[in-house]
């Protein structure tokens, strides 16, 4: 007798009247079926022959007899016909909404009999403590009043093993349990076992002979699993992460000129006891090659591609990289762009030279298809508004659509620092010549508790605290309370920035500040400064943008003992200083958190004397270039600054004045440079200065999820002109050099750096700093 169905023959009873044969069906079979053999021969035989005079059901309870006959492929008036019977009983199995049902012929009648299935009274979690029942109520289908079936049951069952599996619980099961209830209801229990995080017990690799197993480690995102990454999920296992390392491996070999090189597969076993996977890629390498010729070809009127050779980042004879080209990619699209060419399109023709192992590549230019923006499509943002996203593309429905405009966007979403992920893909529209972007993100934490610490022996223990919050309530606004102590500075500061002020590219912010500094062990003097500043920022360019600002500040200069220099007691009160300011910043870095490539430019202005009892002007001017070498983790780096002030019918104030040292100028401690009256060792500040730095960060060779960096720094600087014509003031603007190393780690609490400088050319008056540290957290 097949599974998929049960025929019961009751037979002919003697000495009765009439006939009884049933057919029935139970909700453990898969699905119904019509009996087969004798069986099934003797079903057709009874239900065959005569007409229906009457249908009875019997059995329900909640449902109408009247539902039940509307289910039914037969009805009163029709002959019994077997194959109709049997459609009936699939018909009612189908609904749903019965547990058995059986059908008999009782003479000129067919009996239906049904048991229900019942109903649930209310669905709970046992055993959830890493989902909350909010989530699982989300994935799962079933719901209270809605009919039970064990069908139904299965399947949220394997919803919630996908919800665990995604995170990584390959081990967790779930069983449901039910409570029966009066009235044909029950309540349904899904017991969970959440298991342990499922691990990556081990990554292997088959066929690779020109990398090591580790190399190639260190070049996937997926990690073996290890007590320190405990604050990482990087070494669980993750199906759509093991995809992606395959393409990560892909770029990997291209960058290194392997271009033949392909993933052949990627296996994850799991361990008999279901706690660890084991990862084995098998890949081919292939040749390596190297670039052979490279050419650019355009059919653009009027577009000679001599001036786009600055533009090609690829060279003959170097070592084939894939990213180069895509680098180059971009580059001409940007030239192209710069030259009023509005719908361009650049693609490699790449011609493959096995016996000499060499590529050809020629750049074509055409005019590309006429392809506009037809909506921008955002998701994964939960908490920030799409606004924030939205501004900071570089593009708008119906924009043409340009794929250089699209990268940079991507960059100006990540440099918000919102987003632990960015990813802008394009995708086909209904109409031939639109696009739809899509642009996905995954939101990380945006509040910040920042913690810095410092010591030296002139300064001894500080501490800075801050609370940050850069994604106000979703809508991109910045809002940081901080609080600088130590025994020689207080520092309480309130800021506000509106991104896009009036719904415009325009940064506004107001800052409201107290601070106390301690100078005496540089200057013999204290000073409290109150005030605030207002400031509205907005671009002239892409990368050219303006900040105009005002500021009110009182300052007062007090606690200075009779031994401090008199230069420093003729400072002494009170002054009120009202200025207005400028700042203007050309940008090209490749990122404003971590630039590894680019470089900027900036120009400050100040002017007081717009009320208040200061007059001066100061100019700033400071840049930094930004070059990578080779690998992405070494980058040399050379930052520098001058400044001057010039005091307006009046000297320039003791704090107005510039002072160098600590962070300005390591080596040194704080106004460790520069005019110093030697008889009290008071520093005096000076009215210009100039410094420079010259970096080298590396890695140590460790894997790159350690976050450790090594640096090599050698900084210079001058201070001087502080126009005080005494034998005892030491006023030279000689040229101080410090030399050193460092270590920083992005650590998992923050950045920490520490940082060794000595100081190699100085003055015998000036004050220096051996050890520098300073770390931070963030939540």
């Amino acid at each position: 007798m097949p599974v998929s169905s049960k025929v019961l023959v009751a037979g002919l009873l003697a000495g009765c009247a009439m006939t009884t044969v049933s057919v029935a069906h139970a909700q453990t079979a898969s699905s119904p079926g019509r009996a087969t053999g004798a069986t099934g021969s003797m079903v057709a035989q009874v239900f065959s022959g005569g007409t229906v005079r009457d249908i009875r059901v019997e059995g329900t309870q909640r449902i109408e007899p009247s539902t039940v006959r509307s289910y039914l492929t037969i009805q009163p008036g029709d002959p019994f016909d077997p194959d109709r019977i049997d459609q009936s009983l699939k018909s009612l199995f189908n609904t749903g909404l019965f547990a058995d049902v059986v059908l008999k012929r009782e003479g000129d009648a067919l009996v239906v009999t049904v048991a229900e299935n019942p109903i649930i009274n209310r669905i709970a979690f046992e055993g959830n403590r890493r989902i909350d029942k909010e989530t699982l109520d989300k994935e799962i289908q079933l719901r209270p009043r809605v009919v039970y079936t064990r069908t139904r049951v299965q399947s949220d069952v394997q919803r919630i093993q996908d919800i665990y599996r995604r995170q990584g619980r390959f081990g967790a099961t779930v069983e449901p349990k039910i409570i029966q209830l009066d009235q044909n209801r029950v309540d349904l229990v899904f017991e969970i076992n959440e298991g342990v995080r499922t691990g990556v017990r081990g990554i292997t690799f088959i066929g690779n002979e020109h990398f090591s197993d580790g190399t190639l480690r260190e070049n996937v995102q997926t990690k073996e699993s290890a007590w320190w990454r405990f604050l990482t999920s990087d070494d669980n296992y993750d199906p759509d992460r093991l995809s992606y390392d395959r393409d990560l491996l892909r770029r990997f070999y291209l960058k290194e000129g392997y271009a033949d090189f392909r993933v052949v597969s990627a296996v994850a076993e799991l361990t008999p006891d279901k706690s660890d996977f084991f990862i084995t890629f098998t890949i081919e390498e292939g040749e390596r090659y190297k670039f052979g010729k490279v050419d650019i070809n355009t059919s653009l009127k009027q577009l000679d591609p001599a001036v786009l050779q600055n533009s090609v980042l690829t060279t003959e004879g170097d070592w084939y990289n894939a990213q180069k080209v895509e680098d180059t990619i971009t580059k001409l699209t940007n030239a192209v762009g710069d030259l009023q060419y509005a719908f361009v399109d650049v693609r490699p023709r790449i011609t493959r030279n096995r016996e000499t192992h060499t590529i050809d590549i020629t750049y074509e230019i055409n005019e590309g298809p006429r392809t506009f923006v037809d909506r921008i499509d955002i998701s994964g943002n939960v908490r920030t508004l799409d606004k924030v996203i939205r501004r900071e593309m570089l593009l708008s429905e119906g924009d043409p659509f340009n794929s250089s405009k699209l990268k940079r966007s991507e960059q100006r979403i990540k440099d918000l620092g919102f987003f632990e992920r960015v990813n802008i893909t394009t995708a086909e529209s209904s109409a031939p010549d639109r696009t739809v972007v899509n642009v996905d993100v995954a939101e990380q934490s945006t509040g910040e508790i920042s913690i810095g610490a410092g010591f030296s022996t002139s300064d001894g223990p500080l501490g800075d605290f801050s609370i940050r919050e850069r994604n106000l309530l979703g809508r991109g606004q910045d809002l940081r309370l901080g609080a600088t102590l130590s025994g020689r500075r207080q520092l309480y500061d309130i800021s506000f920035t509106e991104p896009y002020f009036m719904d415009r590219d325009l940064s506004a912010g107001v800052d409201v500040f107290r601070t106390r500094y301690n100078y005496q062990d540089e200057s013999s003097f204290n000073e409290k400064n109150t005030g605030f500043a207002l400031r509205l920022g907005y671009p002239l360019t892409e990368r050219l943008r303006q900040r105009v600002y005002y500021q009110l500040q009182d300052t007062l200069i007090e606690e200075v003992p009779t031994t401090a220099s008199k230069y420093i007691q003729e400072q002494r009160g009170e002054r009120l200083t009202s200025l207005i300011g400028q700042e203007l910043t050309y940008d090209v870095r490749n990122s404003k958190l971590t630039p590894t490539e680019g470089y900027f430019i900036r120009l400050t202005n100040d002017i007081a004397g717009l009320g208040g009892s200061v007059r001066f002007l100061r100019n700033k001017l400071a840049g930094g270039y930004y070059l990578p070498l080779g690998d992405e983790q070494w980058v040399l780096s050379t930052t520098g600054e001058i400044g001057y002030i010039h005091g307006l019918g009046k000297k320039v104030d003791l704090g107005d004045r510039f002072f160098i040292g600590g962070d300005t100028l390591r080596g040194f401690n704080t106004a460790g440079i520069g005019p110093r009256d030697v008889s009290t060792g008071d520093a005096l500040g000076g009215t210009r200065y100039a410094r420079a730095s010259v970096e080298m960060s590396f890695p140590f060779g460790l894997p790159e999820e350690f976050g450790l960096l090594g640096h090599a720094f050698t900084d210079v600087g001058t201070l001087g002109k502080v126009d005080i014509k005494d034998p005892n003031v030491k006023d030279d603007e000689s040229i101080r050099v410090s030399i050193g190393t460092g270590v920083s780690w992005k650590s998992p609490f923050g950045p920490i750096r520490l940082d060794v400088a000595l100081p190699i050319r100085k003055e015998g008056y000036d004050k220096k700093e051996l050890v520098r540290f300073s770390f931070g957290t963030r939540f």
